[in-house]
């Protein structure tokens, strides 16, 4: 991915969506209504501000559909399937935490028994 977000803001106009992704702003108005992750916020004159992760959304949207020729109903399963990969990744990783921190008070317990045994 070649865009750049810049770091300093956290909403952005469709215009620059548009310029970052490049794009034009019917393409982001259509991939909205397709990818229900694209969510921009209204304002009250109900124009459309994009948030940093709708951004990020957007970006992974045109990668799919440009670079790796998926079609709307593939790119749809593709996010879906990554996203189930991250909270499996996520869900992974609290589990190990959670075993390190039971294999920690194990080896502590077992540490105390044997200086009791030693002890008596």
């Amino acid at each position: 991915m070649d865009a750049v977000i810049p770091p300093e803001k956290a909403y952005f106009r469709i215009s620059e969506v548009s310029k970052i992704l490049g794009v034009e702003p019917y393409v982001i108005r259509f991939w909205e209504s397709e990818f229900k992750s694209v969510r921009p916020i209204r304002t009250k004159s109900d124009q459309r501000l994009y948030r940093r992760t709708d951004v990020q959304e957007l970006l992974t949207i045109k990668v799919l559909l440009h670079e790796e020729f998926f079609t709307i109903k593939g790119a749809k399963r593709q996010l879906l399937l990554r996203k189930a990969a991250r909270n499996s990744s996520i869900r992974e990783t609290n589990l190990r935490e959670k075993l390190n921190a039971v294999r920690k008070g194990l080896l502590q317990i077992q540490a105390l028994l044997k200086t009791s045994n030693k002890a008596e």
